[in-house]
């Protein structure tokens, strides 16, 4: 169980975004004038994680500024998962997206969890990207196929003395992807890891790395949950309406899904009912 002592409010503003214009044909090259400033008076994934809450997010869908106003609509998610694991690293169309998620919410918009390439693709890259995606707004980073602690002590270099919880008053979050044989073998170690903030396996990845065998990757998952619990380390999970209720009972606090209504199945198991 994650502490519920909660720690002094932390402040961060993220950072201002401007809008590039363009026409309906995709030829414009212009840039806006509106420009979309972004406050938030908290990490929402820190503050609910200190307070032991089970914390819902949500895929991002298209990557566009119409999926960012789609988005808003989702009011009960706690974060945005945006993915640029694979293709064109784009933070400038990320940075679009988060301006229309702010303009189409009715509060604050909800902060953004960007997960980046994997560390063993490029390790000084992984760190430039950190960088890259902290300075253009997200509140946390996800890190595919982390494999060992050294993949933990980069993680540390790289996001700084804003890391939560190595830093208790750090206001970005750490999510660790276990997604291969190794990396289940190390999941003690991994987890004990100073900046470990969320700790997840990943059901799809695990599947391939246990070639199909689904009573393998469900005990590499609850390996990882173990150790989870073991170090009072957050644990996540992707679910949906069928399964949510299961995890949130087996242990697991971060939840990333598809449709909203699994949120809303979640935060009834979880007490967060409005």
């Amino acid at each position: 169980m994650i502490g519920t002592q909660t720690r002094p409010v932390l402040t961060a503003t993220l950072l201002t975004l401007a809008l590039t214009a363009c026409g309906e044909s995709g030829e414009g090259t212009g840039t806006s004038e509106a420009v979309v400033t972004a406050e938030a008076e908290s990490n929402r994934i820190v503050e609910l994680l200190e307070s032991g809450q089970v914390v819902f997010g949500i895929f991002s869908g298209e990557h566009t500024p119409e999926g960012g106003r789609l988005m808003a609509q989702n009011a009960d998610a706690d974060f945005v998962f945006y993915s640029l694991e694979s293709g064109p690293f784009d933070l400038e169309a990320m940075e679009r997206y988060m301006a229309a998620l702010a303009e189409a919410s009715a509060e604050s918009p909800p902060p953004t969890a960007l997960r980046i390439p994997p560390i063993r693709d490029d390790r000084e890259a992984a760190i430039e990207r950190t960088r890259q995606g902290l300075a253009a707004g997200a509140t946390a980073i996800v890190y595919p196929h982390v494999e060992s602690v050294d993949d933990a002590a980069l993680i540390a270099e790289a996001v700084g003395d804003r890391l939560w919880p190595a830093n208790p008053d750090g206001d970005v979050a750490s999510v660790f992807l276990l997604e291969d044989q190794i990396a289940v073998e190390r999941a003690r170690e991994i987890t004990s890891a100073p900046g470990a903030g969320v700790v997840i396996p990943g059901p799809g990845d695990l599947r391939r790395a246990y070639e199909g065998d689904m009573e393998a990757v469900e005990n590499a998952i609850q390996t990882v949950l173990a150790a989870c619990l073991e170090f009072d380390v957050p644990c996540g999970i992707t679910a949906g309406v069928e399964d949510i209720e299961t995890r949130i009972e087996q242990g697991f606090r971060f939840f990333i899904v598809t449709e909203p209504e699994a949120i809303a199945v979640g935060r009834t198991a979880a007490g967060r009912e409005n």
